[in-house]
């Protein structure tokens, strides 16, 4: 199996996880909206974070 596609199905597994497990509490928690935006910050610096690794795995390389 190519690694890169296995590599693929990782990244979108933990991006499936992060959004269901991540913005489940942002949009549905009855905490206060400090706590709810604190955890939306978090949230988005975990998207980047997964979005630089897959940038990197996935760029074209000469």
């Amino acid at each position: 199996m190519n690694i890169k596609i296995l590599l693929s199905v990782v990244l979108l597994v933990v991006f499936l996880l992060v959004t269901f497990f991540g913005l489940g509490p942002v949009l549905f928690a009855d905490g206060s909206m400090k706590e709810r935006m604190i955890t939306l910050g978090i949230v988005i610096l975990i998207y980047a974070a997964i979005a630089f690794a897959a940038y990197f795995i996935f760029r074209k390389t000469r």
